[in-house]
């Protein structure tokens, strides 16, 4: 039987354009929200989850987040993926950082949300090449991702989802691609087609914070989550 899951990776290499002129000298992952660094909340829950490595896909003011975080961080391993000669998108993020990443499926996170989603759901092993996490459609985003079909994600369905930026995803669906400035989003596309990628649907807190606006919403729901991210 498989292992849990033991590696996560955190997409951090953002500039942070609408969330200026805050990220102009600090890097998104670096914005405190309720008094804690997003990444610091990341951190803390995937630590009370189990996990025992985390990768960073470090860009813009990169340095500026390896300082804060160094090597170790109260016993989680941390491994910087260098974006900073030119930044990735999330699929050749991923790629880029497969060697760090290892054979084994790890957790994916956006850096730029705030949410009490308990990780240890996705630890454990599954037979699917991936899950993603969905949530109810924010106003921002109201056409949503994705429709759920009984515990598989589906392209097209009466009732579509937001894709959280919360997955698991086993390693060997990103080797057939070469190291490239890429989207994850048309990857997902295809191996949802291909019947590949379970979901599910989760109701709790979940804030994207990508806007200056959003930032202050994200200051009062993360206030209320207890060692949330």
């Amino acid at each position: 039987m498989a292992a849990p899951v033991t590696r996560a990776m955190i997409l951090a290499a953002g500039r942070g354009e609408r969330l200026r002129p805050l990220t102009d000298h600090v890097p998104k992952p670096l914005l405190e929200v309720a008094g804690k660094p997003l990444i610091v909340r990341h951190l803390e829950s995937l630590l009370v989850a189990g996990i025992q490595d985390v990768i960073i896909n470090v860009g813009y003011l990169g340095d500026a987040i390896m300082q804060a975080l160094g090597a170790d961080w109260q016993g989680l391993r941390i491994h910087y993926s260098d974006e900073r000669g030119g930044r990735l998108e999330t699929g050749g993020a991923i790629v880029r950082a497969l060697p760090l990443l290892g054979d084994a499926p790890f957790l994916l996170v956006n850096g730029d949300i705030c949410t009490d989603f308990p990780w240890a759901r996705l630890r454990q092993p599954s037979s699917a090449r991936a899950h993603l996490v969905l949530v109810p459609n924010p106003v921002q985003h109201p056409q949503g991702d994705f429709a759920l079909s009984a515990s598989m994600v589906a392209l097209a369905g009466e009732e579509r989802h937001t894709y959280a930026g919360i997955a698991r995803l086993d390693p060997e669906l990103f080797r057939e691609f070469p190291e490239q400035s890429a989207p994850l989003a048309p990857w997902l596309r295809r191996w949802i087609a291909a019947g590949l990628v379970e979901g599910s649907l989760y109701q709790g807190k979940w804030t994207d914070v990508g806007t200056l606006e959003r930032l202050r919403i994200a200051e009062r729901d993360c206030a209320e989550v207890p060692g949330g991210l």
